[in-house]
């Protein structure tokens, strides 16, 4: 077995060390320390919060705007409980800090209840309100847009605030802006009034869709986790995967892939995977940069997993008024893909260093953990049944959480019978139930934010002007490729064509650099109202391009400088954080790819019009063997060492081979055939394919 890097070994980080890891990279998590009546009182609100919703879940939901009033009002209190303002863990107690909390935090909290509320306690009034506000209304709006940027600086930092203050300066500044920008302006009353007391900004589909589905499957992971769930995934990718060629990397592989159908968080997933699996990958002889990659490009794809997939699956319900199921069938081949490419390439890095798997001694038994823990799988499979039977996502979790909670009475049962049962279900719950309102927190504040940015789209019609721009710059460079491309013999690429690979270009660029500094949520959600529109222009379906937008979203938290789950795991691994970036994004490489697969062959997406077999199945075994052939080019290996020209040989095979048409596909192929025979033939002793 190859030594790569000469070291002490790796050290498994403590419970505190990973939770302080997470903190660092993830603000979401960064909640502070109070005293003991303040943490009572933050304690009881956030497990009535979810008892709440838990109730509504099952038995139906009061009016919208009511419902997500007051989802938002609790929200932004328990936000100034829980985020000091600039990341102070702990305030002592004090006459200006009553139970350590700092006055002006009692009154903000205070403010964002009353002004959240207030929209829902003049509901029966406000269709004579909207369009003719009263002072009382301007007052109440604009407390409530102040204290909503400040509960989102505090809870996921300044990035998604600024972009908020920028919209709303464009709104108001409209007769100043340049060219085609220009619009007539808002006055301040006139923006409040449509920020605040219409559906079309902060009481908008984003918040109702967190409100209504995301709490639950957020509160249904955290449910999920505790009856064991999240390691019978881990056990169980250990038993299978763990004796192969690098066998930790595979193992981190496809127990992100499996976590991932519960949870949406890419930086948890790497630290809840990665303490187990970037030890293991290191000790057997991954270099320590390359082990923190494979953690954090393959948690990222937790975000693209079915069932859960974050929250956007349930906004997109929304948005292109399709069944649950319609996108979860959509989101299967995709993710595919991005676990296909990440598991090829730790493949092919175990035979370039001649890595060994696990030993026997090394693994659990996989009959044994299935033995013990089948229990905790039930309400997953619930989940997934009640979602195919075709009731409501919330119907669904409902009766998965339900599901979660018996379990775990079962197994406390087990533990000491009944009086054992009743004490631990009871502490599950209610820490269970406290964890998941509070992660639910950041994403609300976040999504009722984001209804600002989209309430001031639909105020100025800004997001047609930026299309307009958009495709005007991609048509004048699909022209000039166009001509440059006149010389050859053949047609490459019609001008249409090449204005929508520009297009999907700039598009793609804009996601992942906002996605740089905001959620993958709230990214999604501005993307779908500044972006979708440019490429429906284009012809583009809308679920085509929504996921579009979506996928290069995910991309940011493995695209340097900002990639946070890269970060987080090159933490745990003692590496390089802009080394081991830059290598989870060449992993990430099939999440790269596979957007541009379906936005022109969207037979990919198995749910699209005009939908058939066999330009799904050209489509997806070139993107299948793309990914393949590139893995092994950036690898440098394929059945044995690659030379120079066969990388370069293999690297445009893989891009003609992810081209959805025939003619491509078979030119990739036979640019693959000489390299595939060179190497069979001279690769000796060298290794293979073989587990």
């Amino acid at each position: 077995m190859a030594k790569v890097e000469e070291d002490e070994g790796p050290r498994h980080l403590t419970a505190d060390e990973l939770q302080a890891l997470e903190e660092k990279f993830d603000p979401e998590m960064r909640f502070r320390e109070v005293a003991r009546p303040l943490a009572i009182l933050t304690g009881a609100i956030l497990f009535l919060l979810s008892c709440y919703h838990y109730y509504t879940a099952g038995f139906g939901i009061p009016q919208a705007t009511v419902h997500r009033g007051l989802h938002m009002g609790v929200t932004l209190a328990l936000v100034f409980l829980s985020f000091s303002a600039f990341g102070a863990k702990r305030t002592e107690p004090g006459l200006l800090a009553p139970w350590g909390l700092p006055l002006i935090d009692w009154l903000l909290a205070i403010a964002g209840a009353v002004a959240a509320l207030y929209v829902p306690w003049i509901y029966a009034d406000l269709a004579f309100r909207v369009g003719n506000p009263l002072p009382i209304d301007i007052l109440m709006g604009t407390i409530l847009i102040v204290v909503l940027l400040e509960a989102v600086r505090r809870s996921m930092g300044w990035p998604l605030p600024v972009i908020a203050i920028l919209f709303i300066a464009y709104a108001y500044f409209g007769q100043s802006m340049p060219g085609i920008l220009v619009h007539p302006g808002a006055s301040w009353s006139n923006i409040v009034n449509h920020l605040y007391l219409t559906s079309q900004g902060i009481y908008g589909t984003a918040l109702g869709v967190i409100a209504t589905y995301v709490f639950h499957f957020v509160l249904f992971g955290v449910m999920a986790t505790r009856i064991g769930l999240g390691q019978l995934f881990i056990d169980v990718a250990s038993a299978l995967a763990g004796r192969y060629a690098g066998g930790p990397a595979k193992v981190s592989v496809l127990s992100s892939a499996l976590l991932g159908s519960i949870s949406g968080s890419s930086i948890a997933n790497t630290v809840t995977t990665g303490a187990l699996t970037i030890p293991a990958m290191i000790r057997i002889g991954y270099p320590r940069h390359f082990a923190a990659a494979v953690e954090a490009a393959s948690s990222t794809g937790g975000q693209i997993t079915p069932p859960v997939m974050g929250a956007v699956a349930f906004l997109m319900i929304e948005y292109l008024g399709v069944p649950l199921t319609t996108i979860l069938t959509a989101a299967l081949v995709p993710a595919f893909m991005h676990f296909f490419g990440v598991l090829v390439q730790v493949h092919l890095e175990a035979r370039r260093l001649g890595l060994r798997g696990l030993s026997a001694e090394e693994l659990p038994n996989a009959w044994k953990v299935i033995r013990e823990g089948w229990l905790s799988i039930f309400p997953l499979i619930l989940l997934v049944g009640v979602l195919l039977s075709g009731r409501t996502p919330f119907a669904a979790a409902f009766w998965s959480i339900t599901a979660c909670i018996v379990v775990l009475a079962i197994q406390e049962f087990m533990k000491g019978g009944i009086a054992q049962a009743i004490r631990g279900t009871a502490h599950g719950v209610w820490e269970g139930f406290c964890l998941g309102a509070r992660q639910s927190l950041s994403v609300t504040a976040a999504a009722a934010l984001v209804g600002v940015v989209i309430g001031v789209v639909t105020l100025t019609g800004v997001g047609f002007k930026i299309a307009y721009m958009v495709t005007g710059v991609a048509a004048g460079w699909a022209a000039s490729v166009s001509g440059w491309l006149a010389i050859l013999p053949f047609e490459v690429m019609t001008v249409p064509t090449l204005t929508l690979l520009f297009t999907l270009l700039l598009t793609a660029i804009v996601c992942i650099l906002m996605g740089c500094g905001i959620p993958t949520t709230a990214n999604y959600i501005i993307m779908v109202a500044v972006a979708a529109p440019i490429l429906g222009m284009l012809g583009m379906e809308q679920i085509v391009a929504h996921f579009f937008v979506f996928y290069y979203g995910v991309l940011a938290d493995i695209t340097p400088p900002v990639a946070m789950a890269a970060y987080a795991a090159a933490g745990i691994a003692g590496a390089n954080a802009f080394k081991a970036g830059n290598t989870a994004f060449r992993l990430g490489m099939g999440k790269v790819l596979v957007p541009f697969v379906f936005a022109f062959q969207p037979a990919l997406l198995l749910v699209t019009e005009g939908f058939t077999w066999g330009a799904f199945f050209l489509a997806f075994f070139g993107a299948v063997m793309g990914i393949y052939v590139l893995a092994a080019a950036v690898t440098g290996w394929l059945f044995a060492p690659l030379k120079g020209w066969e990388r370069l040989a293999l690297t445009v095979a893989a891009l003609l081979l992810v081209a959805p048409s025939m003619t491509p596909t078979i030119v990739g192929l036979i640019l693959i055939l000489p390299v595939a025979l060179r190497q069979l033939m001279g690769r000796g002793d060298s290794g293979g394919l073989t587990a």
